[in-house]
């Protein structure tokens, strides 16, 4: 598939999305962005804004494999990952894949299960695999979880450990809507949700062959090192206790070839690499208590802004000359 087709396939996409989720392009594109780049995607925000909405969106606009797990406290590992049924016929036990077995997987309110069963979901983010009873099951490809959770309510919830959070690609956040939006909400939806009648507009095949155009996507020295870069002032600033991690910096990359192609690029600039940093590094960082000071108990909107600043001190290289 050519880049171009690629942009008007993302393009389509965002579109189809934008008939259930109005007024919300940047999270929209974001959340494209990261099925592209084979990331997963942490939807954080209040309730009713619309998280699961734009997860179940852009699930249906691909023709692909869907399931949802909704995060309990009662809920088992196997419940996500499967389990091992004794079969009286066979006499052996048989393995029955669980919800975990999709090309797109929805955990609603992933921070309300137990860390035990919030583990059953490392192994398959990051190897997409499963591995049961020493037996290995390879995941289907592509292979992307969108979580969402609600950052407010702490109670009854368990904070997602930070080598959880580090296996999510990007966060995002959905806001409030514009009054415009909202009134066009309430229009569209005064008697039926316009999620039910929504199509695919992309097969499994065609997402497949978008992600592998992204793949080929070239990226040159200075823009890795100018990546680089970033993660090492976010490990180096005095306002954080823990910066960006190796898999973070390339994470941020996978996203930035991303980007470039919904934008018709076959290479990547600077300026991809920036409009991701954000939300590619915000959510793996944690302040120090002196820094916190007055923000909210998780400084999410101070590490923004840290890592804005860091964006905004780091030298972007010019042309093709390596940079000092």
């Amino acid at each position: 598939m050519g880049i171009d087709e690629v942009g008007e396939r993302a393009a389509a996409i965002v579109r189809n999305v934008e008939t259930v989720i109005s007024g919300k392009r940047e999270a929209v594109t974001a959340a494209l962005t990261v099925l592209l780049a084979e990331g997963h995607l942490l939807i954080e925000d209040v309730p009713g804004v619309g998280k699961t909405m734009l997860a179940k969106a852009l699930a249906r606009s691909v023709d692909c494999t869907v399931s949802r797990i909704q995060f309990t406290p009662d809920l088992l590992p196997s419940d996500v990952t499967g389990v091992s049924v004794f079969d009286q016929v066979s006499r052996r036990f048989e393995f029955k894949p669980g919800p975990v077995f999709a090309n797109i997987v929805i955990g609603d309110e992933i921070n309300r299960a137990s860390p035990k069963t919030q583990s059953a979901l490392l192994e398959c983010m990051e190897e997409r695999q499963v591995t049961a009873d020493g037996t290995t099951y390879r995941l289907e490809q592509p292979f992307t979880v969108v979580a969402t959770q609600n950052p407010v309510e702490m109670e009854g919830t368990y904070p997602l450990p930070e080598a959880q959070r580090d296996r999510f690609m990007a966060r995002i956040s959905m806001g409030y809507p514009a009054t415009s939006d909202e009134l066009a909400m309430l229009a569209q939806r005064e008697t039926a949700s316009p999620l039910d009648t929504l199509e695919p507009v992309v097969s499994l095949a065609e997402l497949r062959a978008m992600i592998e155009t992204v793949q080929r996507v070239f990226t040159s020295e200075p823009v890795k090192q100018y990546a680089v870069e970033l993660a090492r002032a976010t490990r180096e600033d005095r306002q954080l206790r823990l910066g960006a991690s190796p898999r973070a910096t390339l994470q941020l990359i996978r996203a930035a070839k991303a980007h470039a192609a919904m934008h018709g690029r076959d290479f990547v600039l600077p300026d991809d690499v920036d409009a991701l940093a954000v939300p590619v590094f915000a959510h793996r960082l944690v302040p120090t208590s002196r820094a916190v000071g007055g923000h909210d108990h998780d400084g999410g909107p101070l590490i923004d802004q840290i890592v804005r600043r860091i964006v905004a001190e780091t030298p972007v290289p010019v042309g093709s000359a390596r940079r000092e």
